[in-house]
Parts: C-alpha cells; sequence; structure tokens
C-alpha cells in the first residue's frame, strides 16, 4: 500500500509539474483594455477569452516555452514566446479594418470578408456596443444594402435587394443555424422572440439568392445571427434599458427593456448558459384615415373605407338592396367603422428565455449540445389585415453535435396565436353584434327614402339615414362596447368573432460534412437537410378544418472551393456550389451557384458570381382559406381547391334564375370559373386564366471589389436579377352562379350583385427584373473617428400595363444614403456615435392597402461612459432624433422618437 501512495504521489507531483499558470492583459495600440479577446496557445486548442478590463489567467499543461495568441473582431492576431510563468505579459491587438473580420455565412467555412465571393455584411460586437439605436437589431437598418420596414415597435421586417413587404417570405433569419420564422405565418418576425443583446456574438447578413447553400427558402437575402458559447464567454452580464417613445399621435410613454445572461463553464467539458429578456412599451398609434383606392376620400364620404377604420370595410349597392327604387340613388354605401386605437391597447411586449447544456466529451472542439428558446410577446402585425398578436408564443428546441469539420443538428419550431385576434373582423362584428348588416342598411335605405320624399336633398338624406342607422351604436368607452368586443375576440368564427387560433409546427435537420482535413487538393463541403410542416389552425387560417395538413421537403448539396496562388500577390479562389431541393407538391429543383475572387493583392479584390435560386410556395400559398373580408384567401395546392367550401345568400334576382337562396362555391372555382377583376371594374368582364401555383426562380449576376486606398476602405457590388414564374396574388371575382364564358347567368350575377372576390395564389408569365448596386466607405478621420458612408440603389422592370392585376410589391426606396460618425474613445472612457439615413419616397404595394410613402431622414445619437471599476458602460441616446414622424409602408403607425438611458453590465 505504501509503496502505492508513493507512486501516486510521484504521478500527482508530475502532474503539478507540468502545469504553468500565467496571467497578463490584452490592450490595443492606445492601452486600452480589449474585453472577450481570445487567449489560445498556439497549436492547441487550450485557451481562454479576456475579461471586461482585458485581463486573462490561463493553466496549461506544459512547461514553457510556448507560444501564445491572441486575437478579437477588428483587430490583426498578435503572438508572444513565453519563457517564464513570472514574465509580464502584454499582448498589444493592432486595430484592423472590416476586411479583415471573419465570416462563416458566404461558404459555410470561416474566410475574411476580403476574400468572400459574395457580398456579405457584418455587424459584430464593436458595432453591436456603439450602435446609436435603441437595441443592435434596430441597428441593422444601417447596414449597406438593408430595407428594415416598421411594422410596430417591437416588430421589424429586414428585407434586401427589393420585393418586401411584412410578411416578407423571401427572406430568411437563421438563430445559431435554427430558421425562427413562424410555422403559421412562414415568416421571420423580426427579433419579437429572438435573441438577447447581451448574448449576441455577431450578425451576418448575405443579400441576394443564396439557394446553392441554404435551400428554398433562401431567395432574396440571409440574416444569421449567433450567440456566444458558455466555454468561451462565462460570467454573468446584462443591461437595463428605460426610455420613453414620443409620437403626436399616442404621446409620451414609457419604455423598459431589461436582459440577464449568466454563462458558467464547470469544466472543460461541460458549460451552460441561460438568458432572458424583456421589453415593454407602447406601440405607434396608426391614425391614417384617408380613404382606400376607390372607396370615399374622407370620412364624409357615404362609401368610405379608412385604412386605420375596421368595420367599414361593409359596403353595399343601396338601390340594388331596395329592390331596384329608381329615387334610390344607385350608390354604395359604408357601415360606420371604429378606430384602431378603439380595438386595441396598443400594448407593445416581448419576454423571451432561452437555455444551453453543452457539452465536450473529450475536451476539445468535439461538442454536443441542447438549446431551448421560448419567447412570447404581443405587437401588431400588418398583412391582408391589421392583427393584434396579443400572448403569441413560439418555442424551439434543437440538439446538435459538431465540430470544426462537421455539424448535425435537428430542431422543432412550434407556435400559438395566444389571444391575437383580427381587428378588421372585430371592427366588422362588433357592428353585427349590435345590428345585423341587412337590418342596418334596411334602416339606411327607408330613411334615405323618406328623406328624399319629403324634400331633402341627396347629402342630406344620406346625413339622416347614417344618423338613424346608426342610432344605439355601441360607443368605445362604454359597458357594452367593451363586453362586445371581448366577445368578438374571443371567438374564431369569422362570421361572428376575430380570434386566431393555431398550434402549427415545423421539424427541421441540417447537416454539413468539411473534408478540408482530408482532402489538400481544394475544399468540398457535402451537406443536406429535410422539414416538414404539420399546419393545426382548426379551419382559422387553412383549411385544416378536419386535422393538420403535413407535407414535407428535402435537399442537398455540395461545394468545392479551390485557392490558386498565381505568385506571391495574385490569388484566384474559385468556389462551385451545387444543390438540389424536392418538395412532395412540386418537382425538384437544381440551384448552382460559380463565383471567383481575384486578389490582386493585400489591399485590392474582385469578385464575381452567377447564381440561380429558388422558392417553394409558403404554407399560405398552399392551403389558405381565410375570409378575409374585401376577399376570400384561397391557397392553391391542388388538394386544397376542393378543400375550401362556402355557402353564399343570393339575392331575390338569382332566386327567379332558379338559383335558390344560396349557392356552394369551392375554391376550384377562384381558378376555374372566374373573372378578372380589372375587366369586371371597366365593365368588360373577361374570364381569368389562373393556374395553382409553382415554385419561383431567380436567376442572378453579381460583381464587386473590396479595397483599401491608404485609410479608405472601400466595398461595392453591382447586380442583376431576373425572375421567372414570379409568385404573385390576383385578385379575380367569382359569380355564384352560371360559368363563366357563357355570356348569361354568370353575367346576370354580376349585375345583381351575386359575386364573391377571391384572392388567388399564382404565378405570373411576366418579365421581372430587378438590379441594382450598392458602394460602402469608411476611413479614419481626425486621428481616431470613425467615418462611414454607404449607398445603394435598387430599382425593378416590370410592364405594369401588360399585367394590370399583377402586383409586385417590390416596396424598396430607389436610392437610400446612410452616415454614421463616431469616436469610442473621444477622451478616457467617453465615447459617442451618430448615424444619419435618407431614404427616397417608393409606391408601397400590399393587400392592405397601397400608397406613396414619401422620402424621409432621420438622425440617431449615443453618448456612452465606460466605468472599468465596475466593469459598466451607460448610454444614453435617442432614435429619430430631430422628431420629424415618418413611415415605411400604408396603414402602419408613423415612426416618432426614442429617448433612452442604459447601464450595460460585464458585456464581454
Amino acid at each position: 500500500m505504501r509503496s502505492i501512495l508513493s507512486i501516486l504521489l510521484l504521478f500527482s507531483c508530475a502532474i503539478t509539474f507540468a502545469q504553468t499558470t500565467i496571467s497578463g492583459t490584452v490592450v490595443d495600440g492606445n492601452e486600452q483594455p480589449i474585453p472577450g479577446a481570445n487567449v489560445i496557445v498556439s497549436g492547441t486548442t487550450t485557451g481562454t477569452i479576456t475579461d471586461f478590463d482585458g485581463a486573462f489567467t490561463l493553466t496549461v499543461s506544459q512547461s514553457p516555452p510556448f507560444t501564445i495568441q491572441a486575437s478579437s473582431v477588428g483587430f490583426e492576431s498578435a503572438s508572444l514566446e513565453v519563457t517564464s510563468s513570472s514574465d509580464t505579459i502584454k499582448l498589444v491587438l493592432t486595430e484592423g479594418t472590416s476586411l479583415d473580420e471573419v465570416v462563416i455565412s458566404a461558404s459555410r467555412t470561416p474566410e475574411r470578408i476580403f476574400e468572400s465571393p459574395v457580398t456579405v455584411e457584418r455587424f459584430g460586437l464593436k458595432e453591436i456596443k456603439n450602435t446609436a439605436s435603441a437595441d443592435f437589431y434596430g441597428g441593422l437598418e444601417n447596414l449597406k444594402g438593408v430595407d428594415v420596414n416598421t411594422n410596430s415597435l417591437t416588430f421589424k421586417s429586414i428585407n434586401t435587394r427589393g420585393f418586401a413587404s411584412f410578411a416578407n417570405t423571401r427572406f430568411m433569419q437563421l438563430v445559431d443555424g435554427m430558421d425562427n420564422s413562424t410555422p403559421a405565418l412562414n415568416f421571420p418576425i423580426g427579433n419579437l422572440v429572438g435573441m438577447t443583446e447581451t448574448d449576441v456574438l455577431s450578425v451576418e447578413l448575405l443579400p441576394g439568392a443564396a439557394s446553392a447553400l441554404y435551400g428554398a427558402n433562401a431567395f432574396n437575402g440571409i440574416l444569421f445571427m449567433r450567440s456566444k458559447n458558455p466555454f468561451d464567454h462565462t460570467g454573468i452580464s446584462g443591461y437595463v434599458k428605460q426610455g420613453i417613445t414620443s409620437q403626436d399621435a399616442g404621446g409620451d410613454n414609457s419604455y423598459t427593456d431589461v436582459g440577464i445572461r449568466m454563462a458558467y463553464k464547470f469544466s472543460d467539458k461541460f458549460a451552460a448558459k441561460v438568458n432572458f429578456g424583456w421589453l415593454s412599451g407602447t406601440d405607434w398609434f396608426a391614425t391614417n384615415y384617408e380613404g382606400k383606392p376607390g372607396t370615399g376620400a374622407t370620412r364624409a364620404a357615404v362609401d368610405y373605407d379608412g385604412y386605420n377604420i375596421y368595420g367599414d370595410e361593409v359596403s353595399t349597392n343601396i338601390r340594388a338592396a331596395s329592390g331596384g327604387l329608381g329615387f334610390i340613388p344607385n350608390v354604395n354605401v359604408s357601415r360606420t367603422g371604429y378606430e384602431e386605437r378603439d380595438l386595441t391597447d396598443y400594448n407593445a411586449e416581448s419576454i423571451k428565455a432561452d437555455w444551453g447544456l453543452y457539452y465536450r466529451p473529450w475536451a476539445n472542439d468535439f461538442e454536443i449540445a441542447y438549446v431551448g428558446k421560448i419567447g412570447t410577446g404581443s405587437t401588431i402585425y400588418q398583412g391582408t389585415n391589421r392583427y393584434n398578436i396579443d400572448n403569441f408564443t413560439q418555442q424551439q428546441h434543437k440538439i446538435e453535435v459538431r465540430n470544426d469539420n462537421f455539424f448535425v443538428r435537428g430542431y422543432v419550431v412550434a407556435d400559438k396565436a395566444g389571444d391575437s385576434y383580427d381587428m378588421v373582423f372585430t371592427g366588422i362584428n362588433i357592428n353585427r353584434s349590435w345590428k345585423s348588416d341587412e337590418d342596418w342598411f334596411g334602416d339606411y335605405i327607408n330613411t334615405f327614402a323618406g328623406a328624399t320624399l319629403g324634400g331633402a336633398s341627396e347629402a342630406q338624406a344620406h346625413q339622416a339615414a347614417r344618423t338613424a342607422a346608426d342610432q344605439g351604436r355601441l360607443l368605445p368607452g362604454t359597458a357594452a362596447f367593451q363586453n362586445a368586443f371581448n366577445k368578438v375576440i374571443s371567438n374564431s368564427d369569422l362570421s361572428v368573432g376575430s380570434r386566431f387560433q393555431d398550434a402549427s409546427k415545423y421539424y427541421h435537420s441540417d447537416a454539413n460534412y468539411n473534408f478540408s482535413h482530408l482532402i489538400d487538393f481544394a475544399e468540398i463541403q457535402v451537406g443536406g437537410s429535410f422539414r416538414q410542416y404539420d399546419l393545426n389552425s382548426s379551419g382559422t387560417i387553412y383549411t385544416d378544418f378536419d386535422g393538420p395538413i403535413q407535407y414535407s421537403e428535402f435537399g442537398v448539396y455540395t461545394q468545392i472551393q479551390k485557392q490558386l496562388d498565381l505568385n506571391e500577390s495574385l490569388k484566384l479562389k474559385l468556389t462551385g456550389s451545387l444543390r438540389y431541393d424536392k418538395s412532395e407538391l412540386f418537382e425538384g429543383f437544381l440551384s448552382p451557384r460559380i463565383s471567383a475572387g481575384f486578389t490582386v493583392n493585400e489591399n485590392h479584390n474582385i469578385r464575381g458570381s452567377f447564381q440561380t435560386g429558388f422558392r417553394n410556395p409558403t404554407t399560405q400559398d398552399l392551403f389558405i382559406g381565410l375570409d378575409a373580408g374585401r376577399a376570400v384567401l384561397v391557397g392553391s395546392a391542388e388538394s386544397n381547391l376542393d378543400r375550401d367550401v362556402r355557402t353564399y345568400s343570393v339575392s331575390t334576382s338569382g332566386q327567379l334564375l332558379g338559383q335558390g337562396s344560396t349557392s356552394v362555391i369551392s375554391g376550384r372555382a377562384a381558378y376555374e370559373n372566374s373573372f378578372t377583376l380589372n375587366s369586371v371594374q371597366n365593365g368588360a368582364p373577361v374570364a381569368s386564366d389562373i393556374d395553382i401555383v409553382k415554385p419561383e426562380q431567380v436567376t442572378s449576376i453579381e460583381v464587386g471589389y473590396r479595397g483599401k486606398v491608404k485609410r479608405l476602405i472601400i466595398d461595392a457590388s453591382v447586380y442583376f436579377n431576373s425572375y421567372s414564374d414570379f409568385i404573385s396574388n390576383e385578385t379575380v371575382v367569382v359569380p355564384l352562379y352560371g360559368q363563366v364564358g357563357d355570356n348569361t347567368l354568370s353575367l346576370a350575377a354580376l349585375q345583381n350583385g351575386d359575386f364573391k372576390a377571391y384572392q388567388t395564389y399564382t404565378n405570373s408569365g411576366a418579365n421581372i427584373e430587378s438590379y441594382g448596386a450598392a458602394i460602402g466607405l469608411s476611413t479614419k478621420v481626425f486621428g481616431d473617428y470613425d467615418l462611414s458612408a454607404n449607398y445603394t440603389f435598387t430599382k425593378q422592370e416590370f410592364d405594369q400595363a401588360k399585367y394590370p392585376d399583377f402586383r409586385t410589391s417590390f416596396n424598396t426606396p430607389e436610392h437610400k444614403v446612410k452616415m454614421s460618425f463616431g469616436n469610442t474613445n473621444v477622451i478616457k472612457n467617453l465615447g459617442f456615435n451618430l448615424a444619419w439615413r435618407w431614404s427616397d419616397s417608393y409606391f408601397w404595394q400590399a393587400t392592405f392597402g397601397d400608397g406613396d410613402i414619401p422620402s424621409f431622414h432621420t438622425v440617431d445619437a449615443q453618448l456612452s461612459y465606460t466605468i472599468p471599476k465596475i466593469k459598466s458602460v451607460i448610454k444614453v441616446g435617442a432614435t429619430n432624433l430631430l422628431g420629424d414622424e415618418y413611415f415605411t409602408a400604408i396603414g402602419t403607425g408613423n415612426i416618432g422618437s426614442m429617448y433612452y438611458a442604459s447601464i450595460v453590465i460585464n458585456n464581454l
């Protein structure tokens, strides 16, 4: 026993002798500490990160001499040989440029932005900390080529290169590799249930088509958000932000945003983290009371349908409703609606939490991780109607196995609509709960007739008729109104209620393997993905009244990348990618991408790429079955056409034609027995010719340049996109009886008002092209002040006159200019940043409403002070500092100003 103890003691001493502990700091050229810098032993994976003061302590299982290396985003790496554990270690990092930053998204492998084969934008830790916006997600608005449409305070929609809407199904958003688009809506909902600011490591944005590597939804751009790994970023950090939002319509309201991150490395094998964030404020009041095109322009009009007035969508021709009485004018009259502010409390809230368990069984780069995310919140979403998204919940759960050469992940995304409701149908059905449409229009017509026979003018008769018909109407603020409101928003039957019911989900898996460690002549990657949808709205959104709708899709891809060193400075980097995707509902598609990057020398790189992309129709394109009031939305999956069946009442004239009192119409009629809307409006009905929807395709060519001329950094690109089978909506008119083209019953149905508008999902035969250019410039001025500017040009080509019923919803300004100016250390620990943006005017086109968006400019500003002793940063700032309110879409609230003060603690 004594011998064994002696051996163990000697072994323990040997281990102790082999361990070396070193300490030091990492600073920049101004002797300022660099928190969060990586410090590793060269040639190994042993390392640590610096704390808030730039200090580090590292224990290694080897004796000096050895070399350590320090690196940090935005700085050039530095190395130092350690000869003794008592050495005074100071690593000085020279600030690099944006060209030196490393991105992963462009090629699914780490590479410098300078050498990336396609355009990519990056928003790193430095930019996140110094953004003049109220949060990091809002800071993305300052990136080159990026459009941000503000739906509400907590829901911003990011887009690149045109064709933007709030339901932005052409843009993908990934958080740690997980798609965070909602299963029910099929598009990202901003950062409502996304990441907390203290856990964000980097954000990368890839504009344009990327289907060759990322599949069907990577059609017009991808946003990648990566979080901090608890093995590398430990400790507790958090922030508290308090301020106000200020708007003419909504007044001044409190704004609070808090978040905390807790991460702990238990050993070299196990680490964990937890994040929590809460945001609360008041949304931008929407008070656009202009009449929609084709209706009365003012609230005094008899057929008024205002953008932010709901209930006035119900309209009828009073002469037809009167049975054809000649002294009743041949005009449409709408019911009196309610303002949006009467139908919502404008509560904006986001509550989100996530957690992760990370296991490295061999204490190296091989890692097994489980990540869970859950978020809930309240916001306003604008689609075909305006929706109060209340207590909406989305959760994600992922298991991933990875190392530096491969990953395999599987995750599920599930949502629940909570207490969400349609504000348009809320207004409509509050009216109907008090008085039916038939009774209201009956009272209107009777009073109008009496007033006219009594000698009143037409205007006087209309005024008297509305007053009589509205007698006893439920008024906001009364108990009767509130009772009716609560009853309507609790009922998911849209004939009497307005609530949305949904519990959809999708399952997704990804895998990728990089053979670069096995093959020398080129970097070769292979990968694939699989997704299954499970749509479950109980018949309130989709035609899933008899059970969930399920379908799946998969894809496989490969990429080969080869760098040719032509001489010491000339390098040619060639990349070829090919992906095959197949949905069970459509034929398969091949998506190739070929790119070349030519490095002239260390300061100049020219790139070019050719790629194709495609987009599968969304779940709504395929299976929606929703009566939105102005039109019935019916998806065009073949199986969906006979699932959407509706019964409509027909007029007295229709009954005389032998149709009875009702008519049964299926969704198929919209595609096979309908008139074009434009021809009906012009008085010469023509049969529509609509095919069911199929995938959309794009061919994209891009050329770009990145370089450095003295202190000036330049990043410029031009692109051209050509679209085919462009997925679009076309509104048609379905007669409730007769066959279109028979020139008898179907025309009589139109004349008698026995028809219904349907919004179809199809592909346009139009040739659609878009092209654009962008240039970004950045430099240092006055010694150490950061100055940057960028300009973006975007335009589409499309013959609207040839396709009058087709809507591209390009929704993008032709010109955008953005500038920023700042310094993180004007004097010791004091920094500031100013950001200015200007947007050209443009035409907004969407199912909710069309209209001109005036040009606008806005200034954001922040002043920050670092307190090293308590490892904190105090920041005060304002967005839209000048107070000039603006809007980015028809029907949304004007964007006012935000003023805030925050403290961020220990955010490395």
